[in-house]
């Protein structure tokens, strides 16, 4: 069963954005500032409370700045690391339940594909579209080419 976003949290969304996945870390020993993940469908919302839950920090990642995730699977517990586009760095959501992780990963892999540029998709074996070159006009006099929108000829001078 996954938890319920907080309330602090669903302040910070925008107009269109929903809460996909929340994710508290689990502890094993008594703490009062839990960190959790939320993934929407828009990004991914890292929550960071401080001095006794009284402060928080968020940080957020769109998915066009994450070039790829990463499942480290383990037998109970799994990491899910993010590795950004700009900087190369790579940020760890440790000591989750497989579960939690599994989801998560398809999530944000999904995410990745959905707002993937178009510009990458020749690395997924899709040729980039070509525009149509304009028609070069040929002199009647002398057959040379003359560029679109000029009205003589640059080799003979007659009139287009």
């Amino acid at each position: 069963m996954l938890d319920k976003p907080p309330q602090d949290l669903l302040h910070i969304l925008g107009p269109n954005e929903q809460v996909e996945l929340y994710i508290q870390q689990k502890i094993f020993h008594p703490r009062i500032n839990i960190e959790g993940v939320v993934i929407t469908n828009e990004r991914i919302i890292f929550r960071h409370p401080r001095d006794l839950n009284l402060k928080k920090d968020y940080t957020d990642y769109n998915f066009q700045d994450i070039s790829n995730v990463i499942l480290d699977k383990g037998i109970l517990r799994s990491t899910v690391k993010f590795t950004l586009r700009f900087g190369g760095d790579t940020l760890d959501f440790k000591d989750l339940p497989n579960s939690d992780a599994e989801r998560a990963y398809g999530l944000i892999r999904e995410s990745l594909v959905r707002y993937q540029s178009p510009f990458t998709a020749s690395a997924a074996g899709v040729p980039p579209m070509q525009q149509p070159r304009p028609q070069a006009m040929v002199c009647p006099k002398c057959g040379a080419s003359v560029p679109e929108g000029q009205r003589f000829c640059g080799s003979c001078g007659t009139k287009i």
